[in-house]
């Protein structure tokens, strides 16, 4: 059964930003306001989250406004917490700001671009790699917002106790991931390399747009400076770089074309995370059908980072790991003589703070 809006801000405050006090207490305000939920009505029914109002809410703070409410975000210096006069606050800066927030609503995507989640990108191309015997991968974003992932290979990674690959270098983002379980991440080198790669999205954030940055900003928790701080070096490395992204609202044309133009010998790689949760259940079937389809014609692998839920039939899924409700499950899908083949890689969080490494 479906959540109602009042039941997924108050799911959202117990689940997933248990950590967030500013979060919490906003979610829970507007899980008792008609007018306040109301707002998402605005948005495209795929998009009727409680990230995208906060999104919303936390992009009106970053452009300036002036406004009390500011004082509660800390992305902005903020430094206080929430009070009794917070729900009062939120609404009369709700009502100052309505036409900028339907704006965002009605146009604008959640487009978090969490880097963390290269934590378990990186060892996962690591795996098809060695699976394939081929460590010449081609790598194609879906859903790549503004194709921050691209920049996998150029990102330094720090997992806890085992330090590996993580040497700080000028302008370059350190990703720290607790590595949970027995098995060590795998060798500083990478194993692979990135031959090709490409991002697709419904909206591509162009970088060198102020405002769209800015709402790329937006998407982030403001309570999070370190993610803000690597999301800033991300974004100087890509536009340094130069990985394209590409507009498509023609659901995986742009993958099939980009196939057929491969150099020879390179082993294709589709990724997604946190893309499909947005889909309806009938395009999610879709689209599942029509990946299994390129699996087997070009041998693609998928590797899709999604809630367990949303993963393909025919995956064994793990167990959960305990009170981790929302964890990201990691999977891979490829073809052998015709006959599709599934297998569980990881459990991360959903921004990649913590990785529990299922393979030997």
């Amino acid at each position: 059964m479906s959540l109602t809006p009042a039941e997924q801000f108050r799911q959202f405050a117990e689940r997933e930003c248990p950590h967030d006090p500013l979060y919490q207490a906003i979610c829970r305000q507007v899980a008792t306001s008609p007018a306040l939920l109301t707002l998402l009505d605005e948005a495209p029914p795929t998009q009727r989250k409680p990230v995208l109002l906060l999104a919303a809410l936390h992009e009106r703070v970053l452009a300036g406004t002036d406004h009390p409410l500011v004082a509660y975000y800390a992305s902005v210096g903020g430094t206080r917490a929430p009070d009794a006069e917070l729900p009062a606050l939120l609404l009369d800066f709700v009502a100052q700001q309505r036409e900028f927030l339907l704006n965002s609503l009605r146009s604008r995507n959640t487009q978090t671009n969490e880097i963390g989640r290269c934590a378990a990108l990186w060892p996962a191309l690591q795996a098809i790699a060695a699976r394939r015997g081929n460590p010449d991968l081609a790598l194609f974003d879906f859903g790549s917002s503004a194709g921050l992932n691209l920049g996998v290979d150029a990102y330094r990674y720090d997992y806890g106790r085992f330090q590996r690959g993580a040497a700080a270098e000028t302008g370059r983002p350190v990703i720290q991931c607790e590595w949970r379980g027995e098995a060590a991440p795998p060798p500083e080198a990478s194993g692979f390399r990135l031959v090709e790669r490409l991002g697709s999205d419904l909206s591509p954030i162009d970088l060198h747009d102020e405002l769209a940055v800015r709402w790329l900003r937006a998407c982030l928790w403001p309570s999070e400076r370190e993610r803000a701080v690597r999301l800033n070096q991300a974004i100087a490395l890509a536009r340094a770089a130069g990985h394209r992204v590409q507009a498509s609202r023609a659901g995986l044309d742009l993958l099939r074309d980009w196939l057929k133009q491969l150099p020879p010998g390179v082993q294709p790689v589709l990724f997604n995370s946190w893309v499909l949760f947005y889909f309806d259940r009938e395009s999610w079937q879709r689209h599942v059908e029509a990946v299994a389809a390129l699996v087997r014609e070009h041998g693609l692998v998928w590797l899709n980072a999604e809630l367990p839920a949303l993963h393909a039939p025919g995956l064994a899924r793990p167990a959960v790991p305990p009170d981790e409700g929302s964890a990201t499950l990691w999977s891979l899908q490829w073809a052998e003589a015709g006959e599709l083949r599934h297998e569980a890689l990881a459990w991360s969080h959903p921004h990649g703070r913590w990785l529990q490494w299922l393979l030997p």
